[in-house]
């Protein structure tokens, strides 16, 4: 069994003892507080020249990375918080998204950004935020959101060695998950990865996006009798494949898509989109979402437990959309 979090240290443990030309840079990656255990000791085993701790300057610092990824060398910038890596979206949408389809396709551009989902513990609503929506709207970028300890070390690993610019999105709140781990040497490329059927079901496909997934999972409980709701985690936002979505509702003829982000423009809307132009029969019930209110999040604890999605919540909603007729 392997935790979230450490699977993520497993992989830049691994990446950087593979890889001489891989570095790390970003603000507080030689401090627990911003990064929890993910980069612990890593500092000192592979030297403070390739895990560099960054001033606080987000745009500067990811330019910095997408200059040395340039040279063809990969690179992580890490930021601690995806709500101030809104300042880096000059480097990151104007730049860093262009340059592979300005260089005709031939150059590698290995930069990974990895980016930060804070929530709770009346932080606030400048310290809340899941973007990957924001992101996910621009050609030239890859962006992943694990939620499996497997996932997280796979994912990242996929991602440093990818040609492509990629955003990396993992949330504080998986950081705890523990499952099964095990050390996989032969990964295909990050281009060929797109969502997975976590648990199998008959009934009604449940789609989750990053954590959302884990709180799902956790909403089968509530549920009466096993294989009612079929499981998949999205994992890859962008390029968004939904063939494995489809497939799954040829069976279960039900879809929630369950994102811990906003309504409106969201990526969960993307997903029931793209089944409606695609699907060739009919389902019993139209798809439906279950996302944040449309609203800032709160700092108030006991406003956080009615704002963020739980189990419950996710079961009462496929409790209601079983019993609704065709």
């Amino acid at each position: 069994m392997t935790k979230f979090v450490d699977s993520i240290r497993l992989a830049f443990e691994n990446e950087l003892a593979r890889d001489k030309d891989l570095i790390v840079i970003g603000q507080g990656v030689w401090s627990p507080f911003y990064v929890g255990s993910s980069m612990k000791d890593l500092d000192k085993k592979f030297g403070k020249e390739r895990i560099i701790d960054t001033p606080v300057s987000e745009n500067a610092v990811t330019a910095l990375a997408l200059g040395y990824a340039l040279m063809e060398k990969p690179i992580v910038v890490i930021h601690p918080r995806m709500d101030f890596m809104i300042l880096a979206l000059d480097a990151i949408v104007n730049a860093a998204a262009k340059w592979r389809y300005s260089l005709d396709w031939k150059t590698p551009i290995p930069l990974t950004i990895r980016a930060m989902i804070n929530r709770g513990g009346e932080q606030g609503a400048q310290h809340s935020q899941a973007l990957h929506s924001w992101l996910s709207h621009v050609p030239g970028l890859r962006v992943v959101m694990p939620s499996q300890p497997q996932d997280a070390y796979e994912l990242l690993v996929q991602s440093i060695r990818s040609p492509d610019p990629t955003i990396f999105i993992e949330d504080r709140w998986s950081y705890d998950i523990n499952s099964e781990f095990t050390f996989n040497q032969n990964l295909q490329p990050l281009a060929l990865e797109g969502p997975k059927v976590l648990v199998e079901g008959s009934q009604i496909t449940v789609v989750g996006i990053g954590h959302s997934t884990n709180l799902i999972i956790d909403s089968l409980e509530f549920l009466r009798g096993r294989g009612i709701a079929e499981v998949i985690d999205l994992r890859v936002v962008k390029p968004l494949k939904i063939e494995t979505i489809l497939s799954s509702l040829a069976k279960t003829k039900r879809l929630l898509v369950v994102d811990a982000s906003w309504n409106d423009s969201g990526v969960a809307g993307e997903v029931i989109s793209m089944v409606m132009e695609k699907i060739d029969f009919q389902l019993k019930l139209q798809p439906q979402r279950l996302t944040l209110p449309e609203s800032p999040a709160p700092t108030s604890s006991s406003l956080e437990s009615a704002y963020y999605i739980s189990g419950s919540e996710i079961h009462k909603k496929i409790e209601k959309m079983l019993k609704s007729l065709t």
